[in-house]
């Protein structure tokens, strides 16, 4: 946690290096997080014309379930993150950033790191996520009249619907001989 006083007083920035433990905060956001790892953070926070700028390497591994099967599937990722604050009593001078969902405004005396990790593992873990087995076999799972497909099979299903549905398909091969 950053207090905006500290931040204003180091003109070069604060920068920082740590390994922080974030496990019980992922956990109690997602359901879908079997385990996580200590991340890694490197950065620098500082303050210019009114803005505060947060930029940071982050690295970290999960564990989560693959969308397909459930079984536990390690993921390791790393992001750049930027983010920018600005204090609420500046908010109306920059409004326009604010709009353009350019800047953050805080609601207190602090940035939170903590938050700010947190947040930026969660809306960047990804939508598909296989166990190994699973991309090396392109087979998706079916049961009784259902079957997963791909988009691209849903595709040509439909241009193979479509092609039999047609009301002249039956004159076809009428005058081959």
């Amino acid at each position: 946690m950053f207090h905006l006083l500290d931040i204003k007083k180091h003109e070069g920035g604060i920068s920082f290096e740590q390994v922080i433990d974030i496990k019980e905060h992922l956990m109690a956001r997602s359901d879908d997080i079997i385990d996580v790892d200590p991340v890694k953070v490197v950065g620098n926070i500082s303050f210019d014309s009114g803005l505060y700028l947060l930029n940071y390497d982050l690295s970290y591994h999960l564990v989560l379930p693959s969308s397909r099967s459930m079984e536990p599937v390690s993921y390791q990722h790393q992001l750049f993150i930027s983010e920018v604050f600005i204090e609420e009593k500046d908010a109306i001078a920059k409004k326009d950033l604010i709009d353009d969902d350019l800047v953050l405004v805080l609601e207190g005396d602090t940035i939170n790191l903590v938050e700010s990790i947190v947040d930026n593992i969660l809306l960047a873990i990804p939508l598909r996520i296989l166990t190994e087995e699973e991309l090396q076999n392109e087979e998706l799972p079916s049961g009784n009249s259902w079957s997963v497909m791909t988009e691209e099979q849903y595709q040509a299903l439909q241009e193979e619907k479509k092609a039999e549905n047609n009301p002249f398909s039956a004159l076809n091969g009428l005058f081959e001989d």
